[in-house]
């Protein structure tokens, strides 16, 4: 499947993946975000100078799991949004 169709999966709950991808075991999926805020944590204050507990509104994203199983935000290359070998993970 294109992006176009991967992205609206995404959005709907699924996890997507791409077949062409080199790593094992890794996908994306949609963290709709904090809307109505959290709490900031050390980690995010010591990076933004913002002090720890200042409840702060978080903006939709999407997140990759990795080949080592661990998270990180995502953004799409050229390649991946032109792809055609998107598929939904079950």
């Amino acid at each position: 499947m294109n992006f176009g169709d991967a992205l609206a999966a995404v959005k709907s709950g699924s996890k997507i993946s791409r077949v062409g991808w080199n790593g094992g075991g890794q996908y994306v999926v949609y963290q709709p975000g904090y809307p109505d805020g959290i709490p900031i944590n050390a980690n995010t204050a010591a990076a933004t100078g913002i002090r720890q507990g200042t409840i702060c509104q978080f903006r939709p994203y999407l997140m990759l799991r990795t080949a080592d199983g661990s998270f990180a935000p995502w953004a799409p290359s050229a390649s991946d949004a032109l792809a055609e070998d998107w598929e939904v993970l079950s």
